[in-house]
């Protein structure tokens, strides 16, 4: 059993994770999906974007004489039954905004119906979306000429109060047609991220799929088996051929494949923190360190009753701690492992997009000793 030398507490005020430092030995690295490391050829986010009209601004708009923001607002207007005959008439508007809608579209593609959040920046002079509402805006593809795969409109929430003149809508594109990915044949290729992108990384990716399917990562033991399931190429591709018994469904071999897990820090990287806010995941490359920090996070509470019931079978006493050690065992000058404060998180159940805020944080004060790379 291990001793916990030093460790971090979480007090009513908030997560006071405190780290006292060290070269202690860190528990074996979680081994990491496949998936969060690579992607399908052919499968990429999608971009699809429009102009639109944000409504209901309270004096915060543009200001009409603005005619890239009258000109759209003059033919919402006509569309509706309603003509301006001059743009005069329009003059002392200022509750609508001319604005530019995004949406970010997932390697998985997207179908009629499918609903996505839309970011929505100002364009001309406006000072503030805050409650404001977006009317219906048609989105099209990145390329010029590309037909309207979807439609936004919603109430806009403001994220950032610094920053009132960007805004979200959740849900608030709904798709009219699909966006359909690559489809698969008899082979497939794996890219890795650009991040992880390396020969010793390809190596091992495609050593870790051929031993999950084989039993043995041994090529002379594969050789007589049959033609292995993975072979890298370079840095970044790996060729997935898919056997013959599979190919009836292909879907749930694609799944097998990406759900291997591989240790990275195996892959032979510099040391660095990759994180997925939409996701939720965390992967570190090496053995990534942190200097000594304290910090407080948000409000986790400890609720304790008193006087304390009588536990019974029926209705024990179960104990909830918010704190938990980071074994160091070393002087305090020296670095502890990022992976012992993950892995004390997981006791603790700090939500995933907690951790990752707590990680930006120690980034931001110079005591994560590895890059820092947000993945999208």
């Amino acid at each position: 059993m291990r001793r916990f030398v030093h460790g971090c507490s979480l007090r009513s005020a908030g997560v006071a994770l405190g780290v006292a430092l060290g070269a202690a030995i860190a528990p074996p690295a979680p081994a990491q999906p496949i998936r969060e490391l690579v992607r399908i050829e052919g499968q990429e986010v999608s971009v699809i974007r429009g102009l639109g009209l944000v409504t209901g601004l309270a004096g915060t708009g543009d200001s009409a004489s603005e005619l890239a923001m009258a000109r759209p607002l003059a033919e919402v207007l006509r569309s509706n039954g309603n003509p301006i005959p001059d743009f005069k008439d329009l003059g002392k508007t200022k509750s609508v905004a001319l604005v530019m809608v995004r949406s970010l579209i997932p390697e998985s593609g997207a179908r009629s119906g499918d609903r996505f959040d839309a970011t929505v920046t100002t364009l001309g002079s406006a000072k503030s979306l805050q409650g404001g509402v977006l009317f219906l805006s048609p989105m099209r593809g990145p390329a010029p000429g590309s037909p309207v795969y979807a439609v936004a409109d919603g109430l806009l929430q403001i994220d950032e109060p610094n920053t009132a003149t960007v805004g979200r809508i959740r849900g608030g594109a709904v798709m009219l047609r699909g966006i359909r990915t690559t489809d698969l044949g008899s082979t497939f290729t794996l890219i890795l991220k650009p991040y992880f992108a390396g020969w010793s990384a390809a190596s091992e990716i495609a050593s870790r799929i051929n031993q999950e399917w084989y039993g043995t990562a041994d090529p002379e033991q594969m050789a007589s088996i049959g033609e292995p399931i993975a072979t890298a190429f370079d840095e970044r591709e790996i060729r997935i051929q898919i056997p013959d018994p599979e190919r009836a469904n292909k879907a749930a071999f694609v799944s097998d494949v990406l759900s291997t897990t591989v240790n990275a820090q195996l892959l032979g990287l510099p040391a660095a923190v990759i994180v997925n806010e939409r996701t939720g995941g965390i992967v570190v490359t090496a053995d990534v360190r942190i200097g000594p920090v304290a910090i407080t996070h948000k409000d986790l509470t400890i609720t304790t009753t008193l006087p304390p019931p009588q536990p019974t079978q029926a209705s024990p006493i179960v104990q909830q701690r918010r704190w938990a050690g980071v074994q160091t065992g070393a002087k305090p000058r020296e670095t502890a492992k990022l992976q012992d404060l993950l892995a004390a998180f997981e006791r603790l159940d700090v939500p995933p997009k907690d951790q990752i805020d707590i990680i930006y944080m120690i980034e931001r004060a110079g005591m994560l000793h590895a890059r820092l790379i947000r993945d999208e």
